[in-house]
């Protein structure tokens, strides 16, 4: 462990000078008396390293000591803590992370794909070490989930988790709604006011929101990260027409990353889903970010605000950097890794809950007679079936909303359908989050 003096300055080395490395430098320089007040030392930016040394990122980096050999930083003796914002799974963020721990020194991060693959194993070489390994960053942007998870809750067990944790998701999905525009136009606009990447990919088709719930499970439930059995749908099938139904039936779709551990196993699901317009999620608008967790002591913990950019995400690297000033480290995942618990994964088909079902269908006598007598022999209840437009060429779309029952009845009902030249498209199921 680093020893640091009390009012010796804590000695940073940014890694990453990209949006949120950008914030860090302008937070600690706004408030940096403050931050110093509170961290018991201040807290000061000595090196920074990046790909490259003359973009414009407007800021001043003339005051810090640039280093173009990042691996460099883990063997200095006047660097206390390596701040890491380069992200990816692999690559020089995992060799500086590895690097970093195994020379003792402590390491701040905002990177949840290295942390949903790597996590366990870093979490290890910062126990052997004695030193700290922080996140606060990786999930959730500026809403101090992780340390209200990993602290404040640390005394109830926790049944469930969930939440919604993509700001771009949320921005497409909201505006479609408010609008009634379709998702290609509307994830063009967030392309272009910088809300969604050139490759959105990442977010749209969930792999991000996976990335953090497989670390929020870790935390809720004492359950080693198992991302590879996150059941992760994306939102580039939601269609206009899903969210006027929903709308009608009482419902807002927004995509939610849910987990909870049971007796049957870890059951980790991202998936869009129609949430009641009465619960909390449902005024989750544009790109902000939520997350719910459910204490057996607490109750319903809820927390909000904004889940991505440079201020809120800088916030929490600094608050990560302010612990670290305190000596105040803590387990990484809120337990030594070696309590940490092996999960199954979970059977999804045994969950019990209301689905809405979307077809797309030929306008021709027979076809609701073909989809009702499906579901009926999978078992499947429904509550609401709604018919909208009769077009030859286009086909008409088909809404169901079923009552509660297994989910294994209603992917039996689609299989029975697959192969009818009556659908015109894939079905698409949507659970209901009750």
């Amino acid at each position: 462990m680093t020893n640091l003096h009390r009012h010796a300055p804590l000695r940073v080395a940014l890694v990453g000078l990209g949006t949120v490395g950008g914030g860090v430098i302008r937070l600690l320089q706004t408030n940096g008396d403050l931050i110093a007040r509170r961290a018991g030392c201040p807290i000061q930016i000595v090196a920074i390293s990046a790909r490259d040394r003359n973009k414009d990122r407007g800021v001043d980096l003339s005051p810090f000591e640039w280093v173009d050999d990042m691996t460099t930083l883990a063997a200095r003796d006047d660097i206390d803590v390596i701040v890491e914002l380069i992200g990816g799974a692999d690559g020089p963020a995992l060799t500086l992370a590895r690097q970093c721990l195994s020379a003792g020194k402590p390491f701040v991060t905002a990177n949840k794909a290295m942390l949903a693959h790597h996590g366990l194993d870093l979490a290890t070489l910062a126990e052997k070490a004695g030193i700290a390994l922080k996140f606060e960053a990786a999930v959730a942007g500026g809403i101090p989930v992780i340390k209200g998870m990993r602290e404040g809750a640390a005394a109830n067990e926790i049944a469930r988790v969930y939440g919604i944790l993509n700001g771009t998701c949320n921005y497409i999905l909201t505006t479609m709604e408010k609008e009634g525009r379709g998702f290609d136009e509307v994830l063009k606009e967030a392309q272009e006011l910088g809300y969604a990447e050139a490759d959105p990919g990442f977010d749209i088709d969930g792999v991000d929101a996976a990335h953090k719930l497989s670390i929020l499970a870790s935390l809720a439930f004492g359950t080693e990260i198992d991302f590879p059995h996150v059941a992760t749908t994306g939102i580039r099938h939601v269609i206009a027409a899903d969210i006027a139904e929903a709308a009608a039936l009482g419902f807002r779709i927004r995509l939610v990353g849910m987990a909870d551990n049971g007796p049957d196993g870890l059951f980790q699901r991202v998936h869009p889903m129609l949430v009641p317009t009465d619960h909390p999620l449902a005024h989750v608008d544009g790109s902000l970010n939520a997350v719910v967790a459910e204490g057996n002591f607490v109750g319903r913990l809820f927390f909000q605000g904004r889940g991505a950019g440079d201020g809120p995400t800088a916030s929490a690297v600094v608050a990560d950097l302010i612990d670290v000033a305190r000596d105040e480290y803590g387990d990484a995942f809120a337990m030594p890794v070696a309590a940490l618990l092996p999960q199954p994964p979970a059977d999804a088909g045994r969950r019990t809950g209301r689905a809405y079902m979307r077809f797309k269908v030929q306008d021709r006598p027979g076809v609701l007679a073909e989809i009702a007598a499906a579901t009926r022999d999978a078992g499947v209840s429904i509550e609401s079936m709604i018919q909208r437009g009769a077009n030859q060429a286009d086909g008409v779309l088909v809404a169901i909303v079923t009552h509660a029952g297994e989910e294994r009845c209603v992917r039996d009902t689609l299989e029975r359908l697959a192969g009818s030249d009556s659908l015109l498209q894939t079905p698409i199921v949507m659970h209901i989050l009750d």
